[in-house]
């Protein structure tokens, strides 16, 4: 249970701090289960005068704080023993967290941002937009992106050291806090006034001598007599885990069919089979026997440069793009400043203003570009290799006559696909900046003969990133090196290119490109909220809140104009780049909202009731591009006896489309799904999507190591999408057993009109199985079936459903030997349902997701948990935690069983505390006994989850608190 002191002053608003009408919710639970590690709030001592308390969960100051509930509480000390470098690492472990950005970066979206996607019901993969994340009670600006802005807030922008706390709400708060809190809310809380230094630093690395981790944080405070100040400094930097390092990453499960894309290359070149002159058989360099060079060096003139090629054929020409220097887990390094001053005015009027930097520096490391060009075949076509050119081992600058040198001109079927390793690596670099200003006053006012507490506040904020893409491939500039050599002459800086051996340092320069792209978010936020008891009735006072809120949100992106241009020497079907294009976008949109939240004692000490309490709630919603909307909460809370509490709340969602959902420009993706035509329509003769799909179609042999391409935009028709949440539980505290607290609650939501984009897997297996309208967002190459877009887009679905219970028991009990803290938490999800229109009109589309984990990073385990037992005598301390992640199902295939095993990681730790220093010294093992991820074949190539689970295997730590 999370309180705060109102005469303690914290210090902050009123409406972002706790004693000032910070929010969570508006009612319900009795605030009984904590966190996985987090220990209950003490009460306060008799020498501190509490009057009133703020719970996480409402806006009203109440004597009573087992009223309302549940609220999953996290300290900092919480934080600090998590053995976590970021806040989202440690939310994404909560039973109740589904799929999530985090730092396994590099086969995933998220690009060095960390995101909370509580109850599964992020918007798209790893996404959190239905999740509100406040810090002391107020709105926190979206995050940015490698292609483009996001919707929902990145952890990573928050320093390490300004985070005193956090609070977990999971349940529907949209009366409370406005749109995005469908799923539930999480509280930043922010440092408290304190005076003196306090350093907390902390390295690890994993036991494979990887993935280091550096921490270090310094935060200052002065207490003076009517005001204060803190002050604090945060670095963090984690070094990379690569994808050759780990047994599970080195090799896709996806077996070879047939030979693939290398730097030795793959190459069909028209002219070559069946040739006299150079001797070589029928089929030879054809499109169902391409060759590839035996070496990457020089190949031999004249009639002998046949021979420096050959027919690829598994398993000599198998090629591992998994073992390049790929980042399972990516760099970054951050750094943050956090201050804020506090002064009273009055006894009773006081004011404080914040002011936050964060900067964040990533980069993902991908294999170098794999490069599919050609004439008339190939993923970019229109290209021509003349007769003349210096670099064609068929041409007369190779010794062959004019007679017989090999012309492959743009309108010919020839065609060239090679891992671009000259280039090297292909790197995306991200550069987070964030800030934030804000200011408010917080005071008492009598009103009416009765005492009222208010506050003031305003924020502004705003992310920015640039970010830069390198090594791609300029396909104007490789026209050119590759076309007629007298125009590549008189072409300033061009530079005749080979793609049939090693590339000198010059023509790589001249075709190697670098994208470079900015964008930005941005919010304006202004609140004021007021609180107290307006009358007494039989039962106790009736306690009010109510507020206004005005906020808006903009935001931009531009991308990097030369990859968006329309080319110049191809055609306009294809772009100017190996960059993903994407249309800019700009937009904005602001609100009004008002809010009132009711607290109403219906019973007090009668026969079957120490009490009875209902919470209500009302909010009004008026966007200026969706219209307006009011939303409704109402809850109970019965305590038949004193150790009882039995709770239940019904809620009303409403979440307005976003910015990006409702402005994107078309964005090119890249996909990681497994296409079910692979092999073509004879190896699926089930499947009539797949019907015209050439035999011997190899998924893998085509666009970046096998990804799909897609473009995804957004839909400016959207309407909002609503939600009703029910929740029932209760909450046992037997006083004959001290400290222990039984807590369980069952949960429905069941989201209207939601805002999604149909999964790339799900439109993939609609295509395959019923064909027709389905495989129209589909475009194949005809001849070697190969989709070459895969079309998505935002659209407000029929519906989403989703239950579950979860349950949390404690037991804290001292013996001889110290005292003891356990904890076992858990989350039993049973069912989450998308329901979608059938486009041919029939019956809607139903898609149970619970206990599958058959799409790329879509992992819905029917059941989580985690564990803690926590041992203190004295100056030690020891910690074991454990967390466990469910089994479900995988991809029906032929390498493994159709079936992503369960998983158990286990932490030890153990601390000591240097009383004469005030220092505390704790080493620490995460994943004890060193568990790798369940393998899954449908998260092919990197072979597991990176949303769910960790790769990174044993790691220790040691860690140094010190203060003075």
């Amino acid at each position: 249970m999370a309180v705060s002191i109102k005469n303690a002053r914290p210090g902050g608003s009123g409406a972002g701090r706790l004693y000032g009408g910070t929010a969570l919710a508006a009612l319900a639970w009795a605030a009984l289960a904590g966190g996985a590690w987090a220990q209950q709030t003490p009460a306060a001592t008799d020498s501190t005068a509490v009057d009133e308390v703020i719970v996480t969960g409402s806006r009203i100051q109440r004597r009573d704080a087992d009223s309302v509930g549940p609220v999953l509480t996290l300290t900092a000390e919480d934080i600090r023993n998590s053995g976590s470098t970021s806040v989202g690492d440690l939310l994404q472990k909560l039973p109740s967290a589904g799929v999530s950005l985090n730092s396994n970066g590099t086969q995933g979206t998220s690009y060095g941002a960390s995101s909370i996607n509580l109850r599964y019901l992020g918007g798209a993969e790893g996404s959190g937009n239905r999740v509100l994340v406040l810090v002391d009670g107020h709105r926190w600006v979206d995050g940015v992106g490698q292609r483009g802005f996001r919707d929902f807030v990145d952890l990573n922008t928050m320093p390490l050291g300004m985070i005193e706390g956090i609070e977990v709400l999971k349940d529907g708060a949209s009366a409370i806090y406005g749109a995005d809190a469908i799923a539930g809310v999480v509280n930043i809380q922010t440092l408290r006034d304190f005076d003196g230094t306090r350093v907390n630093s902390r390295y690890g690395t994993t036991d494979r001598g990887d993935g280091e981790q550096f921490s270090t944080i310094v935060n200052w405070g002065r207490r003076f007599d009517n005001s204060a100040l803190v002050f604090s400094a945060s670095y963090v930097k984690d070094s990379p885990i690569n994808t050759e390092d780990r047994d599970l990453t080195r090799v896709t499960l996806v077996p070879a069919t047939s030979a693939g894309t290398s730097p030795s290359g793959l190459f069909i070149l028209p002219g070559l089979s069946n040739n006299a002159y150079f001797g070589t058989g029928s089929g030879f360099a054809s499109s169902s026997a391409p060759i590839t060079a035996n070496a990457l060096a020089p190949y031999g003139a004249g009639t002998s440069a046949d021979n420096s090629f050959h027919t690829a054929s598994l398993p000599g020409d198998y090629y591992n793009t998994q073992a390049q220097g790929i980042y399972t887990t990516g760099p970054s390094e951050r750094y943050g400043f956090y201050g804020r001053y506090r002064g009273d005015l009055t006894d009773t009027l006081s004011f404080h203003a914040e002011a936050l930097f964060n900067r964040r520096v990533s980069d993902q490391l991908f294999s170098p570009v794999s490069l599919d060009i050609g004439g008339t075949s190939g993923t970019v076509r229109g290209f021509s290799l003349p007769s003349t050119h210096a670099f064609n081992p068929f041409g007369t600058a190779n010794g062959v006559p004019i007679a017989n040198a090999l012309n492959f001109a743009s309108t010919q079927a020839w065609r060239v696909r090679k891992v671009m390793s000259d280039l090297g690596n292909r790197d995306n670099i991200q550069d987070v900046k964030t800030y934030r200003f804000g200011a408010g006053f917080d005071g008492e006012i009598s009103l009416m003969g009765r005492e009222f507490t208010w506050d003031a506040y305003g924020s502004y904020a705003r992310n920015e990133m640039k970010s830069s893409a390198l090594n791609g491939v300029n396909y104007e500039n490789l026209f050119l090196g590759l076309g007629n050599p007298a125009t590549c002459a008189a072409t300033p800086g061009c530079v005749p290119v080979n793609l049939f051996g090693p590339m000198t340092d010059a023509a790589a320069d001249y075709i190697r490109f670098t994208t470079r792209e900015t964008n930005s978010t941005e919010i304006y936020d202004l609140a004021f909220n007021i609180t107290g008891e307006v009358l007494e009735l039989p039962a106790g006072p009736l306690a009010v809140a109510a507020g206004y809120e005005y906020r808006q949100n903009k935001a931009t992106d531009t991308p990097d104009a030369y990859a968006n241009r329309t080319p110049t020497y191809l055609s306009s079907t294809y772009a100017t780049t190996t960059a993903q294009t994407r249309v800019p976008t700009a937009g904005q949109y602001s609100l009004q909202e008002t809010y009132l939240e009711l607290a109403v004692p219906v019973l007090r000490d009668v026969a079957l009731a120490e009490s009875l309490d209902l919470s209500l709630a009302a909010r009004y919603s008026n966007y200026d591009t969706v219209g307006s909307a009011t939303t409704l909460k109402a809850g109970i809370g019965w305590r038949p006896v004193h150790d009882l509490l039995v709770r239940g709340t019904y809620s009303q969602g409403f979440r307005a489309p976003s910015i990006l959902e409702l402005f994107q420009g078309g964005r090119e993706v890249n996909l990681q799904v497994i296409d079910p035509c692979n092999g073509g329509a004879v190896a699926n003769p089930t499947l009539i999507g797949c019907a015209g799909v050439p035999g011997g179609y190899n998924q893998i042999n085509f666009n970046l190591n096998g990804l799909i391409p897609g473009t995804t935009s957004g839909n400016p028709d959207l309407e909002p999408e609503t939600a009703d949440t029910y929740s029932f539980g209760f909450a046992l505290k037997p006083h004959w057993i001290p400290g222990l607290t039984i807590t369980t609650d069952w949960y429905d939501i069941r989201i209207k009109d939601a805002i999604a984009s149909q999964a790339p897997a799900q439109i993939l297996s609609l295509c395959a199985t019923r064909g027709g309208v389905y495989c129209d967002l589909i475009t194949r190459d005809a001849g070697t079936g190969a989709i070459l877009n895969l079309g998505q887009g935002a659209q407000n679905l029929n519906e989403i459903r989703t239950s579950g219970v979860d349950a949390t028991i404690r037991y804290e009990f001292d013996t001889e030997i110290g005292r003891f803290a356990a904890v076992v938490d858990t989350s039993y999800l049973s069912e989450f349902t998308t329901i979608a229109p059938d486009p041919n009109g029939g019956a809607p589309i139903v898609d149970e997701r619970a206990g599958k984990g058959d799409r790329s990073r879509s992992t819905y385990p029917h059941w989580k948990g985690q564990t803690s037992l926590r041992w203190s005598n004295g100056d030690w301390s020891a910690l074991w935690r454990g967390r466990y992640i469910g089994e479900s199902t995988d991809v029906v295939n032929t390498v493994k069983d159709a079936k992503t095993d369960a998983v158990f990681y286990q932490d030890l730790e153990a601390g000591y505390r240097l009383e004469q220093y005030d220092a505390t010294v704790t080493v620490g093992i995460n994943n004890l006994f060193d568990v790798m991820p369940p393998a899954s074949y449908a998260n092919a190539p990197i072979n597991f989850d990176i949303y769910t689970y960790d790769v990174r295997g044993r790691s220790a730590y040691v860690r140094l608190g010190i203060q003075f």
